[in-house]
């Protein structure tokens, strides 16, 4: 590569880092606009999934019953991102098609009604988390030692889930609008104060109290609340693409009810996805703590290691509802196509490095044989359907991006609940094949999934799409 390319690449690259308000994603290169909004949305997406993975680190110095606490709290706080993130679809495909219209107030004022509805979520949750943390856990089959050094954990993570959904929601809103790197830089934030604070609150560094798993909830919400503050602070004062001003601020029940019509979808779609998760968990769970703690930390590791692909596709959604917004279908469909083979060739090269290393990468969290053996089986099963997992994901963005929330819908349903779910469980329980069964049955509803989501899109209606 030539040096001028090389200072070239690099000023791109700081560009998507640093962000710019004034950039028009509905024109010139295809490859640079992924570019300009991926970059950022890889590092949001890395943050992300840093939460639960540094809780997991520290906390694994407790012992399994701690790792297995954050591991059995987190899968059904997992519905709580569902819901989250399919309210963010609608909110991100709404958001873009007024962005690509060139109506920024419009925009605004959907933005400010996304926030009500976090709000309104947020009082509802943390009600009844606060009330029900131990009946959650011994739900999901927690044994008793589980329950007793968790419950504490488990209130508070569902207590503060306002933290979840705002950020959730105004990261949404930068996404939509094509303002990614300000998306980042509130996750980077709250990320950078949870890895500060969770030694210190759970080993009780310093003038820190000793606070054990319990800890891990609290430095999680301090940090997600000040990334909440953050973002509060761009959509209100600085002048971008977004800015809440008090005229915008009021409820408007027809921008409300369309941010739910297509959000229903989402919600459906995401509710559906994990609600298979905390399925998976729980079958995996009838096998003890160390199964449950080999395939939390596996699943995270792989989720951290395929971040780039999800920023890619997040990039996709983004770019479809603009360019939507801007009367150029063809352009949108190119871009996703483009994005498709962009994935693709990383979600091989990730296959290749869960396959070389999975005993080290497990290692990094657990040295116990048990743990580490389940941790092993899961992260190799898993690698083999990444591909079909890539291809998949970029085409339901662009159908959510589109506002088409309801096909990707229909996509998980059969795929997970017709059959990942039913053949996890048989091969589990009934055939007697133990964890294995629940890795094989999540590779199988992978290779489903990214076929139908192809066949899906080449057909177009996606395109005619009204948001």
């Amino acid at each position: 590569m030539s040096e001028n390319a090389t200072q070239k690449g690099w000023a791109l690259f700081k560009q998507a880092l640093v962000g710019n308000s004034t950039i028009d994603y509905t024109q010139g290169s295809v490859a640079r606009a992924t570019f300009l909004l991926a970059v950022p949305m890889i590092i949001e997406m890395a943050m992300e999934s840093i939460f639960a993975i540094v809780d997991i680190f520290f906390v694994a110095g407790i012992g399994t019953e701690a790792v297995a606490t954050v591991g059995l709290t987190e899968a059904v706080i997992t519905l709580l991102y569902a819901l989250a993130m399919g309210l963010s679809m609608g909110t991100t495909a709404l958001v873009a098609r007024r962005i690509g219209e060139k109506n920024r107030v419009a925009a605004s004022v959907t933005a400010a009604q996304a926030l009500w509805l976090a709000g309104f979520i947020s009082i509802v949750v943390g009600v009844s988390g606060f009330l029900f943390a131990a009946d959650i856990l011994r739900l999901m089959g927690a044994e008793p030692g589980v329950i007793e050094t968790g419950q504490t954990y488990t209130t508070i993570m569902f207590g503060s889930s306002f933290t979840i959904f705002f950020l959730f929601l105004i990261n949404a809103i930068f996404r939509g609008a094509g303002d990614a790197s300000l998306a980042m830089r509130t996750l980077v934030l709250a990320n950078g104060i949870n890895i500060l604070l969770d030694p210190c609150l759970i080993y009780g560094v310093g003038p820190f109290p000793e606070l054990g798993v319990t800890g891990a909830a609290v430095a999680t919400n301090i940090g997600r609340g000040c990334g909440v503050l953050y973002g509060a602070y761009y959509l209100c004062a600085a002048d971008n693409r977004i800015r809440l001003l008090p005229a915008y601020a009021s409820l408007q029940i027809k921008i409300l009810w369309a941010i739910l019509r297509i959000s229903t979808g989402g919600v459906a779609q995401m509710l559906i996805a994990t609600a298979s998760w905390v399925f998976l968990m729980r079958i995996v769970s009838e096998f003890g703590g160390a199964a449950v703690a080999g395939y939390t930390i596996a699943v995270r590791i792989m989720l951290f290691i395929i971040l780039p692909a999800f920023g890619l596709s997040n990039a996709t959604a983004t770019l479809v509802g603009q360019n939507l917004g801007a009367g150029l279908p063809l352009r949108a469909e190119a871009t996703v196509w483009k994005v498709m083979q962009y994935v693709s060739y990383y979600m091989l090269a990730t296959t290749a490095i869960a396959l070389l290393f999975d005993d080290q990468l497990i290692g990094l969290f657990s040295k116990e044989p048990e743990v580490m053996a389940y941790g092993i089986a899961c992260l190799r099963v898993f690698s083999y359907g990444l591909v079909f997992f890539g291809i998949s994901g970029t085409a339901v963005q662009a159908f959510n991006g589109a506002g088409d929330t309801l096909t990707p819908t229909w996509i998980n349903f059969f795929s997970f609940w017709v059959v990942q779910v039913p053949l996890a469980y048989v091969l589990a329980l009934v055939m007697g094949i133990g964890p294995e069964g629940v890795f094989w049955a999540v590779f199988v509803s992978d290779v489903i999934a990214a076929v139908l989501s192809v066949y899906i899109f080449r057909r177009s209606s996606w395109k005619r799409k009204i948001v």
